[in-house]
């Protein structure tokens, strides 16, 4: 995890391992098919995030063998808690769309409480992007180029976000 807080690739990745099989057991090759899906299909392909080997979340006791599938355990219940509650960069680089994507994907696995505490963080990384961006505007406003209408664009799709946002977190 970096310093504030928030997930690093691999920790994405490990997320959507324990999120995939929080629904129910599943194959190895199943689960292992279903991350690289939805992590590329979000990211593109990337070797950055082919972080959290199976094997691995085995040995640390997250998930078991049961027979031919595998099932995520108590301890691996806990750490997707930790790793689902927390924050979020104010940046928009293509982790925070991914971490943006897991969080909606298995919010539902949280407690009330847990999900409005996530739902507030998403506001508000929406809030400071918007900022950023409207910094940016004001500093270059006198620019030649096409700088301001793409920012312009920019700025109308985060407030849409925002808007919806707002209204997601309203029905928590």
């Amino acid at each position: 995890m970096y310093a504030d807080n928030t997930l690093t690739p691999k920790e994405a990745v490990r997320l959507c391992a324990l999120g995939t099989l929080a629904s129910g057991p599943m194959a190895y090759s199943g689960l292992a098919d279903a991350i690289r899906h939805f992590v590329d299909r979000i990211l593109g392909p990337s070797l950055d995030v082919m972080g959290a080997s199976v094997e691995l979340l085995k040995y640390e006791g997250l998930i078991e063998s049961a027979g031919e599938q595998l099932a995520i355990t108590g301890a691996g219940r806990e750490e997707l808690r930790q790793l689902l509650t927390t924050n979020v960069r104010s940046a928009a680089t293509d982790l925070n769309k991914l971490v943006f994507a897991l969080k909606f994907r298995f919010l539902h696995l949280l407690e009330e409480d847990d999900r409005r505490a996530q739902a507030d963080i998403l506001v508000e990384a929406a809030e400071n992007e918007l900022a950023r961006l409207d910094d940016l505007r004001q500093h270059h406003a006198g620019d030649e180029g096409y700088l301001i209408p793409w920012l312009d664009h920019d700025i109308q799709l985060l407030e849409s976000r925002l808007s919806w946002l707002k209204d997601f977190r309203g029905t928590l």
